[in-house]
């Protein structure tokens, strides 16, 4: 019987209030979730820790869960059981997902099978909890709302974290010109490993100057931009004319001059994967499962965690001095 009882519950990490990341709390006896209809019960290999989780926990994002939760979305493993309705997944099949309903930083997660997909051999369970969020952005950000086309030049500002990783590849792969910027010397060769054709520091003081002679004045075409509260106005800068700055992340108010967009008719243009319907979810999926197929998805795994250290993940996604990959923790 109490075999029986500790096989049912697990570790779990758990918000019960917003704040810092000292919130995020281990819990060694969380009930294991049941998955209701058209559910899968996942035992979690490994999750992926996205930004935007520090900014939920915070409690300044505008999405707020009911306290207390357990976070991650992003979520690699194996199934252990289906909910009723269930065709496409049986236990014991690999398996990755962008979207858990119970929590990801935990030893089983729970999540709606439509929003499971099968893991190929060709990865492992750390590259597959850096798919979701990483390359589904990338790939709306791209061609769902950038509007992209083969042969368009693209500048990657943050290109060597998760989002960025998977821009490089997905604008390589589909005929981008792909340009990419990151903090440190290791930074830039992980993004050249990764699809960029040219890579430039953007803690160097004139590298602006560099990206405007290496596109020979005539600018890009889109700007993947991760930090717009310090980039925007100096992207507005960048740009061919009618070209776009996406914004895929921000940590706060800019000011820019908006007649910087009227002189090249250009666009400013905010990415929420969360607003994606359910048919350009499906859109991402299709080209992101072929990206594995072929071969040019391929993740880059950067920091890994024990779930015990997931204040610490936390601490390092924001303060750490460059990202190389994406940051998983490890149940």
């Amino acid at each position: 019987i109490a075999m029986a009882a500790t096989r049912r519950v697990m570790r779990a990490v758990r918000v019960f209030e917003f704040g810092g990341p000292e919130v995020l709390k281990l819990q060694p006896d969380v009930v294991i979730p049941d998955p209701e209809e058209n559910q899968v019960l996942i035992k979690v290999h490994a999750c992926g820790v996205n930004p935007v989780e520090t900014y939920i926990r915070s409690g300044s994002y505008a999405r707020k869960p009911a306290l207390p939760y357990t976070p991650g979305s992003d979520v690699a493993g194996v199934i252990e059981r289906v909910g009723e309705g269930v065709a496409a997944f049986k236990k014991g099949d690999r398996v990755f997902t962008l979207d858990t309903i119970s929590g990801g930083y935990a030893d089983y997660a729970v999540a709606a099978a439509n929003r499971t997909f099968p893991l190929s051999d060709k990865l492992d369970f750390k590259q597959g909890a850096a798919i979701g969020i990483p390359y589904f952005t990338a790939y709306r950000a791209l061609f769902q709302k950038g509007r992209a086309r083969a042969g368009e030049s693209v500048l990657v500002h943050g290109a060597s974290g998760g989002v960025g990783i998977a821009t490089c590849q997905i604008a390589r792969a589909c005929g981008l010109k792909v340009l990419g910027t990151a903090g440190t010397e290791e930074g830039m060769n992980v993004v050249l490993r990764n699809g960029a054709h040219q890579a430039f520091n953007h803690r160097e003081a004139n590298y602006t100057d560099k990206i405007k002679e290496y596109t020979g004045m005539e600018g890009v075409d889109i700007i993947i931009e991760m930090l717009s509260n310090v980039n925007l106005a100096a992207d507005l800068q960048l740009l061919s004319c009618a070209g776009r700055v996406m914004v895929v992340g921000s940590r706060g108010p800019v000011e820019i001059n908006p007649r910087d967009t009227m002189s090249k008719e250009s666009s400013i243009i905010g990415v929420s994967l969360f607003l994606a319907t359910e048919e350009e979810r499906r859109e991402c999926a299709r080209a992101l499962l072929d990206g594995i197929e072929a071969g040019w998805l391929k993740p880059t795994v950067g920091s890994e965690y024990p779930l015990a250290e997931a204040v610490k993940a936390h601490e390092d996604i924001i303060h750490s001095s460059g990202a190389q990959g994406k940051m998983v923790l490890l149940p």
